[in-house]
């Protein structure tokens, strides 16, 4: 397997991973070349906003090719290309055959929740200690239990219980969504802008036997006893009327993804409705929950 690297300005991403598509490359793929620098641009797609761009200012464009010959051969032609023009090949580099499966599996172990309560990808088996097991393996969907803000809505559901009538808005791969189920949700919806996020949903429900509705946004109607957004802050805000209106009186709110530097814009977005306050932190990521 050979690894050619090339540099390229945002506004060429698309032609040059279109050519190297063309050019039977095994897979493209993009990267900020500022990454780790005072440079470095955070690229999200948010509801409300536009779509992320195709790369950053500069970009990092690495396709793989099985031979040299084809690497070598894409290299030429690319060079030759009016498109080409501002960017530049940074080199090809063999790589040596690995259990690719198996370096991938690695790098996901089991997550504690609780003690008692664990994510665990298919091929682990439970820790001996977890009484609570959601299976769930990384997929196309946001949310494997990794990141501080999936595990600390997770946390208050351990210890909150499922309570009745739950929404996941925004549900990525329905993690959330099974943990309620597994904690003693009576009926869970679970809804997502993206489709790829409910089709996961489903498929990660069915091998969690839990029982759940997902679906787009219109499939959350009426009120809820738990209402749990794990998005990030800008739509979060947008957000606070719709969420705190499905919340039933004396329900509760939980809203994830927010940086701790952010929690004043967050009181104050959700002022008119309720009263937000901080109920856990971990590395910088704060939940912060209201009773409605």
């Amino acid at each position: 397997m050979f690894e050619l690297r090339l540099m390229c300005p945002e506004d060429r991403v698309e032609n040059l991973s279109d050519a190297l598509d063309a050019l039977d490359a095994l897979s493209v793929s993009v990267e900020d070349a500022d990454a780790q620098t005072d440079a470095e641009q955070a690229l999200f797609g948010e509801p409300g906003m536009p779509p992320p761009k195709d790369g950053w200012q500069r970009s990092r464009v690495i396709a793989l090719f099985s031979d040299r010959a084809q690497a070598d051969e894409a290299a030429q032609l690319l060079s030759a290309q009016d498109f080409f023009v501002g960017c530049r090949i940074l080199g090809i580099e063999v790589l040596e055959d690995q259990d690719w499966v198996r370096l991938t599996q690695s790098q996901f172990a089991p997550v504690e929740i609780t003690p008692e309560f664990w994510i665990v990808p298919t091929w682990h088996e439970p820790p001996e200690q977890a009484k609570e097991v959601i299976r769930l393996d990384p997929g196309l969907a946001f949310g494997t239990g990794t990141h501080p803000t999936t595990r600390m809505c997770l946390r208050w559901i351990a210890r909150n219980g499922g309570s009745g009538r739950v929404l996941d808005y925004g549900c990525g791969s329905g993690i959330l969504a099974i943990g309620a189920a597994k904690f003693g949700a009576t009926e869970v919806i679970a809804v997502d802008i993206d489709q790829a996020a409910v089709d996961s949903t489903v498929l990660n429900a069915e091998a969690n036997h839990v029982t759940l509705v997902s679906g787009l946004p219109e499939a959350a109607q009426g009120v809820f006893d738990v209402v749990l957004a794990n998005i990030l802050a800008t739509p979060l805000k947008v957000l606070a009327p719709l969420l705190c209106a499905h919340v039933k009186a004396g329900g509760h709110l939980v809203l994830a993804g927010i940086l701790e530097r952010q929690a004043d814009e967050l009181k104050a977005a959700y002022a008119p409705y309720c009263t937000l306050s901080v109920a856990d932190t971990e590395d910088g990521w704060i939940l912060m929950t209201a009773s409605v």
